[in-house]
């Protein structure tokens, strides 16, 4: 691809964002974005004070963007899930509620201004929905979609079958490489035990203004 052919995909990827941005905070959502993962972690960092609890969903954007080792160098209180017994990470979970910073992706982020998550224990989608007194939500360029039903077919034929693999669960996603339920409605699927498609959640217009926060990165981020 010449340069000049480059300059342009990036220059459309960049409108795409600014859209995105304007329609989130349509929404009521603080919404911004960067050009690089350095430049969201730096603006990650500025949104947690050193005296805030926060902890945070499974997420392999925060890790990549650096997040996750930012959280545990000790710059806040961080409640890390990683660092429990088994038996104790419920206790995070429903700790999750009562912290003042919540971070997590999102599975798609729509260019009409949504976000959409699915998740099979459903403490993320919950955190996301209410208790944190703020939500900081960081995805790559990769996750967005032009609206929502381009998001559930996302989930069903890419995010999905990848996480489900990486969790090594047994489900037929990870063996055909997409959902049982990709021709069908939102919440069809298998019905393996190891599920981890059970919760969904559309974020459109918030009744808090600026709870949640939205940091969209002109990069290749998670799945």
């Amino acid at each position: 691809m010449e340069y000049s052919e480059q300059q342009q995909v990036m220059e459309q990827l960049y409108l795409r964002l600014e859209r995105t941005v304007r329609a989130l905070q349509a929404n009521r959502m603080d919404a911004c974005w960067f050009k690089t993962k350095a430049e969201a972690l730096q603006r990650v960092s500025e949104l947690i004070p050193a005296d805030a609890t926060a902890t945070c969903g499974g997420s392999m954007t925060l890790a990549e963007c650096g997040i996750m080792d930012w959280l545990r160098a000790g710059h806040c209180k961080f409640l890390d899930r990683e660092a429990v017994p088994r038996e104790k990470i419920p206790s995070v979970y429903r700790a999750a509620f009562s912290s003042d910073v919540y971070l997590m992706s999102s599975n798609a982020v729509t260019e009409t201004g949504e976000l959409y998550n699915v998740d099979g224990n459903g403490n993320r989608v919950a955190a996301l929905i209410y208790g944190p007194a703020s939500v900081i939500v960081v995805a790559g360029a990769n996750k967005l979609v032009p609206d929502i039903p381009a998001a559930i077919r996302r989930v069903k034929s890419l995010a999905a079958p990848v996480n489900a693999a990486r969790l090594k669960q047994d489900t037929p996603c990870v063996k055909c490489g997409t959902c049982a339920g990709l021709r069908g409605d939102l919440a069809a699927g298998c019905r393996s035990e190891q599920r981890i498609c059970c919760s969904y959640a559309v974020s459109g217009y918030q009744r808090v203004p600026g709870r949640i926060k939205v940091i969209l990165v002109a990069e290749t981020l998670g799945y």
